[in-house]
């Protein structure tokens, strides 16, 4: 009994290092790039090979800020003074093509957009009006993504990561 409980957890402990062995191997041929455009971010290209024949899935999560106008109690209209934040966006996850291209995979497109706040501010927060002044009606006037996360996931294994930044370099950095 005791020997067959060493020779599983061996063959265990050989199956976790394999697998992790493999998922080391991923290799990137090309970096995915970002462009951004007001309320969206779209990530493409991006090649990966070693990924072997379990599907990888990517996933963009994307915020941003929302801008507002005010309008005061005798019409007269200004910008808000504050951005306020977006609600982040997520993409629907996209899968690589690599389970049936012997392991290489690439991200052919992928867009996540970034959505007005879930409440909408006051004319404090926006800073119009003065301090406390609620006669004031706020009116969103745009949406703009400012940074993006990519994530490429295998099963529950992350494989890859990377961060963007509006104005950064499209290839955006290591996570």
């Amino acid at each position: 009994m005791r020997k067959a409980l060493w020779l599983i957890g061996a063959a265990l402990l050989a199956a976790v290092g394999t697998s992790s062995a493999a998922l080391a191997a991923v290799n990137v041929k090309a970096l995915p790039t970002a462009s951004f455009s007001e309320a969206s971010v779209t990530v493409t290209g991006g090649e990966f090979s070693g990924l072997g024949s379990t599907e990888a899935i990517a996933h963009l999560t994307v915020t941003g800020v929302a801008t507002y106008q005010c309008e005061n109690p005798t019409g007269k209209v200004v910008p808000g003074q504050n951005p306020i934040e977006a609600t982040p966006g997520v993409s629907p996850g996209v899968g690589l093509g690599n389970s049936t291209h012997n392991g290489r995979g690439t991200i052919t497109s992928i867009t996540a957009e970034v959505k007005p706040p879930k409440k909408e501010p006051t004319a404090k927060e926006v800073a119009c009006g003065g301090a406390g002044n609620t006669k004031w009606k706020v009116t969103l006037t745009s949406l703009k993504a400012t940074a993006a996360h990519l994530v490429i996931e295998q099963g529950t294994t992350e494989v890859f990561c990377r961060n963007y930044t509006l104005g950064g370099p499209a290839t955006g950095a290591a996570c």
